[in-house]
């Protein structure tokens, strides 16, 4: 169900920013037989898939250290880390699809109010961008965007803004007229510190994080994303 605690003024929305596991694609089960993989080739127990979703945003590294126990062997994590790229390399479009109702809600929040134009649209995420732009290139979703960001592509992860910050740059528009959109703290808090809208999906991998920080709109399903425009005309 649609919760708004501000309505989005989308008549001044001209940038529309997602993340991508857990907003765009369900990843999950491919992220977690990656973490599994790895956990196995270096002698651990393999985690549940709850466990494992939980430690998904803050970028392969963290989602590694994390699933190891946050060890301070840093050999072993770089070693760790590594294997799961290679591995994540090989599967990731082994179950990964894209949510029902995305392909409709960016068609349909691509264009302005009133046939003023077209709003421009970027992917953000803390996934490395190798696998970030082959995902969304085999998955159809590239043309939707002028541009993918992945979690190397800067030298600091969200949530630093300096990836929305650029993204704003490149679209030439204003905080104000910029709306991130994920399912993590780490969007909304990266939102926050851009100061742009922001906006919460609970269906994702990481729903119980956003609850932490305030969200101008949550939705509950990708359709629910052109409802939350409709709600703010």
């Amino acid at each position: 169900m649609l919760s708004v605690l501000r309505p989005l003024p989308v008549d001044q929305i001209r940038l529309v920013v997602f993340d991508l596991d857990g907003t765009l694609i369900d990843s999950r089960k491919d992220l977690c037989n990656a973490v599994n993989a790895m956990l196995v080739e270096f002698h651990r127990q393999p985690l549940p898939e709850e466990i494992i979703a939980s430690y998904i945003g803050d970028g392969a590294g963290m989602l590694v250290r994390r699933a190891l126990g946050d060890p301070h062997d840093e050999p072993l994590v770089d070693d760790a880390l590594q294997h799961f790229l290679d591995y994540y390399r090989e599967h990731k479009l082994d179950h990964t699809y894209v949510y029902e109702g995305v392909m409709e809600s960016l068609a349909k929040l691509r264009a302005l109010p009133n046939g003023a134009g077209m709003r421009a649209m970027a992917v953000l995420t803390n996934k490395p961008i190798g696998p970030s732009l082959a995902i969304c290139a085999a998955l159809g979703l590239s043309e939707h965007f002028f541009r993918i960001y992945g979690g190397d592509s800067f030298a600091t992860k969200k949530p630093d803004p300096v990836g929305l910050l650029a993204l704003m740059q490149e679209a030439g528009v204003k905080p104000e007229e910029t709306l991130m959109v994920g399912d993590s703290d780490v969007d909304l808090l990266t939102a926050q510190r851009a100061g742009t809208w922001s906006l919460g999906c609970r269906y994702g991998l990481s729903p119980h994080t956003i609850e932490n920080i305030p969200a101008d709109v949550l939705v509950d399903t990708p359709l629910e994303l052109m409802d939350a425009f409709a709600a703010g005309e």
